[in-house]
């Protein structure tokens, strides 16, 4: 799943290619994906864009004035081509959920976005709405982990009130905006903390260290997307990791083999020797090692 920095980049991305663009058609080959009805999606035919902006993992494509709002969830993703095929979509077709089709320099340039899901369970969402934050999801999210105004005692006050174990909280899109699986995991290696442990329960010294933690882990993360195309951005964010998806893999920071625990439809990564004093979190129903 993209989070925060990815999205990041690809906001960046499309907002240098299709800010000023005429958005000639919009194809939406799939019932479920569409969220909204009102206004109807082809009333985004015809408009300019005037920018592309990230809420937390969601994309707002701003057609002056009407928002083209996507989020792509797990296993979704944006295919940018200067060479679009104008064919008409076929209904459940493909692994295309939305085609859009842009025309830019008075017509001589022609560009194609296309919203691509893998998989049987679809969980791609798009949006048109009148204003972003009529999106259920954006109106609901936390802060933004990288604005200004989220300092240490902005996350020392959330942790104090939540007896949530810390990597489910991490997740919340509600609480904090834009962190999924991977950068959770990642925050944590880097902050030295069992992703089981308990958010109230971290003292003044551990919560400064998750402050840092989770600023660096991003913000490295976003400037290694810097610059990128829609086609890079996978590969970038998996070259980074140092737990997430290492499985079985020696730690880069210790040495020890990097462990996981697997839920009904995902798994967490961590390294013992970093997070849990060696312990092995062998099951969530049945692992108590909070530090």
């Amino acid at each position: 799943m993209p989070e925060l920095p990815e999205v990041l980049g690809l906001c960046r991305f499309l907002d240098t290619q299709l800010r000023g663009t005429e958005l000639t058609k919009v194809q939406i080959t799939s019932f479920a994906v569409l969220k909204t009805a009102d206004p109807p999606y082809s009333a985004l035919e015809g408009r300019t864009i005037a920018g592309v902006e990230r809420f937390g993992k969601f994309i707002s494509l701003d057609a002056d004035g009407l928002f083209f709002v996507f989020h792509l969830a797990k296993a979704g993703w944006l295919r940018y081509t200067e060479s679009p095929s104008s064919t008409q979509l076929r209904l459940g077709g493909s692994n295309i959920a939305a085609r859009l089709l842009f025309t830019a320099d008075n017509g001589a340039r022609h560009i194609g976005v296309d919203l691509t899901e893998a998989g049987t369970k679809k969980s791609l969402a798009v949006h048109v709405v009148r204003d972003p934050q009529q999106v259920p999801g954006i109106a609901t999210l936390g802060p933004d982990p990288l604005a200004p105004g989220f300092d240490g005692d902005t996350l020392a006050g959330i942790l104090a009130g939540s007896s949530q174990q810390i990597k489910g909280l991490l997740r919340s899109q509600s609480v904090i905006a834009g962190i999924g699986n991977a950068y959770s995991d990642e925050i944590l290696h880097a902050a030295k903390i069992s992703p089981f442990a308990i958010a109230k329960s971290l003292d003044q010294d551990t919560v400064h260290r998750l402050h840092e933690a989770l600023v660096n882990v991003l913000e490295t993360a976003v400037q290694a997307t810097t610059g990128k195309t829609s086609g890079d951005l996978k590969d970038v964010k998996r070259s980074n990791f140092r737990v997430h998806a290492r499985t079985g893999l020696p730690c880069p920071v210790c040495g020890d083999t990097v462990r996981e625990v697997s839920f009904a439809d995902t798994s967490l990564q961590y390294c013992p020797t970093c997070q849990t004093n060696g312990k092995i979190l062998a099951d969530r129903r049945t692992s108590r090692f909070l530090k």
